[in-house]
């Protein structure tokens, strides 16, 4: 293989008016890109949870109240918005989802180097700016990666794939917390400090490889006209209207936004909550329960997996956040044992809701689906809204009071599980693609070359496409 043909195989260029076989994936055909892109979620994952750590860290080490150690929340997930309605949205849209993935891996790389001397002048201020870089980058990978997994395979699935991907990033919240009581809470404060740059410096040279490996790869394209197939050929539809018309997409951004922050209001105050609720408890033992707590949300997504293979999502959805709100009550009156281990249950139940809102938001979606990506990942932004909010009430009375705040929230994003379970035009659009047969079977070869040929339908659904 020559240069020009090396450069062209991977090239970050694709076609967004131009009908592939992505839409049709089957399962074996999309296990690589799936494996690969499934990394992402542990690395955001592991970079989420070392955030939790960090915030009980700096209270410590920098001496900073509650409210005001919640920075750390707020740039990052303050720069979701930016990357899935901008920056991250243009390369997606005008390139294509591996151009995402390396620009997003690339930012990532430059913001845990930035963070590297800002630990060392126990700067805060400079920290957060490292994290709001980090945080342009995590919202560029997801901008690009949850849609990725839920549109490549057969769409009966998505929700079930999406769920098994996010799983690894469960796992990445228990490592993270794992680590910061051993590296940060065992040691001195300077020598904390230390550890954790050579943290991110670690991550550093990680994911610029993982840049390289993108480039290296060829993974399959999933073009607009790809999803306007699906969309026509699931009954869907719902694409034939313009994108400010789709208000299922919008309502599903705003339960991102209060599920998110609520999410990350109880994970960010974990650790703040145990010291407060349990007598004796130091701030290693708080982290390790909080690793603990993250075993617990990561185990959830594997069962809602299993449940999701005999129910379908969207009833699975509506159980898990309903008792998100049932268990998360208790804790703000219970002390002691009792009030953690609601949060422990609470933490399972969420599992699964963050990547079903995605799933299901975007089905339908057709020609829209890459534009609709960045809303819905933007709603990740209520991480950078609740958790001072919930800072604010801990400063005010305690941390266990505090929790009335994500309670708040986890209950106005019940309104879309509730919507999408027991609304028709909600309901409708997402069980025409739970019952699918596309990517079940592959096409079938041409008997002479062996190659795939589209049906007379595919054909003549290609050719209202290309109109």
């Amino acid at each position: 293989m020559g240069v020009k043909e090396f450069m062209q195989r991977r090239s970050l260029k694709a076609r967004d008016d131009k009908r592939t076989r992505a839409a049709e994936l089957t399962l074996r055909e999309s296990l690589y890109p799936i494996c690969l892109v499934t990394i992402l979620f542990f690395l955001w994952g592991f970079s989420y949870g070392l955030l939790d750590t960090l915030n009980k860290h700096f209270q410590n080490t920098l001496d900073i109240t509650k409210s005001r150690s919640s920075g750390l929340q707020a740039a990052y997930f303050g720069a979701y918005p930016l990357a899935a309605l901008g920056h991250a949205n243009w390369i997606l849209r005008h390139f294509g989802y591996r151009a995402t993935f390396i620009w997003g891996l690339c930012l990532y790389g430059v913001g845990a180097l930035v963070a590297i001397p800002c630990i060392l002048a126990k700067s805060f201020a400079g920290f957060c700016m490292a994290i709001f870089i980090i945080g342009n980058g995590l919202g560029s990978l997801e901008t690009a990666a949850n849609p990725y997994i839920t549109v490549c395979g057969p769409p009966r699935y998505s929700e079930i794939r999406i769920n098994i991907s996010q799983a690894f990033n469960g796992i990445g919240t228990v490592v993270a917390p794992v680590l910061g009581s051993y590296v940060f809470f065992a040691f001195d404060d300077a020598k904390a400090l230390q550890n954790v740059q050579w943290v991110y410096l670690a991550i550093a040279v990680f994911v610029f490889v993982l840049a390289i490996v993108f480039y290296l790869s060829v993974i399959p394209e999933i073009t607009d006209a790809d999803m306007a197939f699906q969309a026509t050929e699931t009954h869907a539809n719902a694409d034939d209207k313009p994108f400010w018309k789709q208000y299922r997409l919008f309502h599903a951004a705003f339960a991102q936004f209060c599920y998110t922050g609520a999410q990350i209001a109880i994970a960010s105050y974990f650790i703040n909550y145990v010291r407060d609720t349990q007598p004796g408890a130091d701030d290693a033992l708080a982290s390790q329960l909080l690793a603990g707590a993250q075993g617990g949300f990561a185990a959830g997504r594997f069962f809602g997996v299993l449940v999701m293979r005999y129910v379908r999502p969207r009833k699975v959805f509506l159980a898990f956040l309903t008792l998100c709100v049932v268990f998360v009550a208790p804790s703000i009156t219970q002390r002691g044992w009792t009030g953690m281990s609601m949060l422990y249950v609470t933490l399972f139940f969420e599992s699964i809701c963050f990547p079903t809102i995605v799933a299901l938001g975007m089905r339908g979606l057709g020609r829209h689906t890459k534009r609709g990506s960045g809303w819905i990942v933007a709603g990740v932004m209520g991480g950078a809204a609740v958790p001072p909010l919930t800072g604010v009430a801990a400063d005010a009375r305690n941390t266990a009071f505090a929790m009335v705040v994500p309670l708040c929230f986890f209950v106005a994003a019940s309104s879309y599980a509730l919507a999408v379970n027991f609304v028709p035009a909600y309901r409708d659009a997402s069980d025409a693609f739970s019952t699918t047969e596309i990517g079940l079977t592959p096409r079938h070869a041409d008997e002479e070359t062996g190659d795939n040929v589209m049906s007379s339908e595919d054909k003549a659904a290609l050719a209202e496409i290309e109109k």
